[in-house]
């Protein structure tokens, strides 16, 4: 069991920067990604459907033999993982906007929230801003276009640029000093938002939180892999995967899958 790969997946290539941070923790361990970017951005998609495409994905991960499946979507885990976890019999890692660290420890009493509207308009999400939102004023904005974007390969393009102006200028006006990143696509613009955003705000993703969790659970199952022996990391994308294989180490195998 402790050999078998972690699975992880998402609306596409933004869970790769949670990919990132898990195999660097975890080095020792096999991976197989799976790239939904056919059906990307799932922010704008009713519940039922990411429910639906959460499902198709978490049973092609289990039936590749995967041992813990890692959902490297904010929109699926804050409308999904209840259910996944309630139907299937292997252990889950999801993904939460970063709202307590940003909260806890802001000066201002104003932080940014840059996330999907599937994940904006989540009950969980509410729930997380409502433990710790006490005195601290949230400045939430929807993402729209953004991931589109990213997909697309057009991480560093005028329209990305005329988009990010557009969504952080307010949070800017209200005097932000964290600004929390919802979406797994959005560690890719950290470059971009630092050239755009007050020196005095800090950005925050969950990449290492969700990367220490995962080697938590891997040692509460028992299941952390201690072999010594060569692991294998898998790609698969039922999109363009060559956007895929630019933001990768040139050693991992992309594969199209039609999924």
């Amino acid at each position: 069991m402790s050999k078998r790969p972690i699975g992880i997946f998402d609306s596409g290539i933004g869970g790769t920067s949670i990919f990132k941070e898990i195999h660097a923790l975890l080095p020792n361990e096999s991976y197989i990604y799976l790239a939904d970017s056919k059906n990307a951005p799932y922010g704008n998609r009713p519940k039922e459907d990411i429910v639906r495409l959460s499902i198709k994905n978490t049973e092609y991960l289990i039936n590749k033999g995967c041992k813990l499946i890692v959902v490297a979507c904010n929109t699926a885990t804050t409308n999904a993982i209840s259910y996944l976890r309630a139907h299937y019999d292997i252990p889950f890692i999801g993904i939460e906007p970063a709202i307590k660290p940003a909260a806890l420890n802001s000066q201002t009493k104003a932080i940014g929230i840059l996330a999907t509207k599937g994940t904006l308009s989540s009950q969980l999400f509410h729930k997380t801003t409502d433990l710790y939102s006490n005195g601290v004023k949230i400045v939430e904005q929807v993402g729209e276009g953004i991931v589109p974007l990213i997909e697309t390969g057009q991480l560093e393009s005028k329209e990305m640029y005329s988009l990010l102006e557009t969504y952080l200028e307010p949070m800017i006006l209200q005097n932000i000093d964290h600004l929390v990143l919802g979406c797994t696509h959005y560690p890719y613009l950290i470059p971009l938002l630092n050239k755009m955003l007050p020196k005095e705000v800090k950005i925050i993703d969950s990449g290492l939180a969700v990367a220490k969790q995962t080697q938590s659970i891997l040692k509460t199952h028992n299941i952390l892999n201690k072999s010594t022996a060569r692991p294998t990391v898998e790609f698969y994308s039922n999109g363009d995967i060559d956007v895929l294989k630019s933001i990768l180490d040139h050693n991992f195998s992309v594969s199209y899958l039609d999924f």
